[in-house]
């Protein structure tokens, strides 16, 4: 493999390397892009900071405005809302006649709330007070998102938009239904540690997922949901 460590910032210079690149290595030329080359013959490598901000997710943290007992972040959160996610649609799929890709559910859950690592949290009272509050956090989220996918390769960028930023309704809706199933988990296993703080979300919450009327999702609160009230020792 050929090291090359030379550091080169005019324009010039960079034209002079590239047609060197170019006569000496013609079969590669045609496979590589070009911001591959010039990092390479400039010693540089694709820097890009999306992983590295999204392993920041952790230090984003969820219900700002209450008191938790346990504290959560969006980091859990977003694994949680991906396993939840991928089982709605694996339900849908097998009991009511889906169609629906489960493992771009799935992926599409795992992102939902990258974009908070640019813009923090905001307490659902705050971003649902009215229809103009919530339409102009809409448009900083898709700037966030934005700037993320900026931040990767060109070749990248499309496969993380459609994780970021979904078209299919139906991968939207169980994303959605998802993040709410989540958040109500959350209000249950507040409630199950003594913390009434999270009584009235908890109502407001399963309200919100009952009127969703989704048979997958009501398949769940009905058969899995329950085991989120029990104990360790009796889930053994």
């Amino acid at each position: 493999m050929i090291s090359v460590r030379t550091k080169l910032y005019f324009s010039m210079e960079n034209l002079i390397l590239q047609q060197f690149f170019v006569f000496t290595f013609p079969e590669r030329h045609d496979k590589m892009c070009s911001y591959l080359y010039f990092s390479f013959l400039r010693g540089q490598t694709m820097d890009s900071n999306f992983f590295a901000l999204i392993s920041r997710m952790r230090y984003i943290a969820r219900w700002g405005l209450m008191r938790n007992a346990l504290p959560e972040n969006i980091q859990e959160h977003s694994h949680m809302t991906a396993v939840l996610a991928h089982a709605l649609a694996v339900i849908r799929n097998q009991f009511f006649d889906g169609r629906v890709d489960e493992g771009q559910v799935a992926v599409a859950a795992l992102y939902h709330d990258a974009g908070e690592i640019l813009t923090g949290d905001m307490p659902t009272p705050i971003k649902y007070y009215n229809p103009a509050i919530r339409e102009a956090y809409r448009q900083v989220e898709r700037v966030a998102e934005e700037k993320l996918l900026a931040m990767l390769p060109d070749e990248l960028r499309p496969t993380y938009s459609a994780a970021l930023s979904p078209a299919a309704p139906e991968i939207q809706q169980l994303v959605k239904a998802a993040d709410k199933l989540s958040a109500y988990i959350k209000c249950l296993e507040e409630l199950k540690a003594g913390n009434t703080e999270f009584k009235q979300a908890a109502e407001q919450t399963r309200y919100a997922l009952d009127d969703m009327e989704l048979p997958e999702l009501d398949y769940f609160l009905e058969n899995f949901l329950p085991s989120f009230k029990l104990t360790l020792d009796e889930l053994e």
